[in-house]
């Protein structure tokens, strides 16, 4: 089955629901909305004839100031690949804004769980039920979201706390 195929199935399976569909050099796409992400990807996951069982990856992207006719500011990227079928696909999640948040895929498969604090820290894009979302890259007191596309370049941040270096037992270590 070739992506276009997997596209008229995603299609046939939940018409309106699949807000647009794109292709680049071989590479399909379906945009949903954040309510419809669990179901198209558990359908995706469990319908035999797919089986994706993998998530190789899952992205944030900000398109501010990328034209003023997009409706939405934010995307949620999943990449998704069959082992047994050889094959893949791309889910974009359309956010209009951060005020929204999409739902944790932490439970259909585990690697979601650092993917998605990845994408929450550099985006500040929420995901509802994830059970540890917190920031993976950058320090606790880090301010902002260095990838967002509003963040200042030059902006200067405080440096993280130093704490003890639990391998030692030297006083001095700060």
């Amino acid at each position: 089955m070739n992506q276009a195929e997997i596209v008229d199935k995603l299609r046939e399976r939940f018409g309106e629901r699949i807000l647009e569909t794109s292709a680049l050099r071989g590479q399909h796409a379906v945009s949903i909305a954040p309510a419809d992400l669990v179901a198209v990807v558990t359908f995706l996951r469990d319908e035999q004839e797919l089986d994706f069982n993998m998530l190789m990856d899952v992205a944030g992207v900000d398109y501010l100031d990328y034209g003023e006719d997009r409706e939405h500011r934010f995307e949620v990227v999943y990449q998704l690949y069959s082992l047994s079928r050889n094959h893949r696909i791309r889910i974009k999640v359309q956010l209009a804004d951060d005020s929204v948040a999409v739902p944790s895929l932490w439970e259909h498969w585990r690697t979601a769980n650092w993917m998605e604090r990845e994408v929450y820290d550099m985006f500040g894009l929420r995901f509802e039920g994830h059970p540890n979302l917190r920031r993976i890259l950058c320090h606790d007191d880090f301010r902002g979201h260095a990838l967002r596309k509003d963040y200042p370049k030059q902006r200067r941040q405080q440096l993280s706390r130093p704490t003890k270096h639990i391998l030692t037992d030297d006083p001095d270590w700060a």
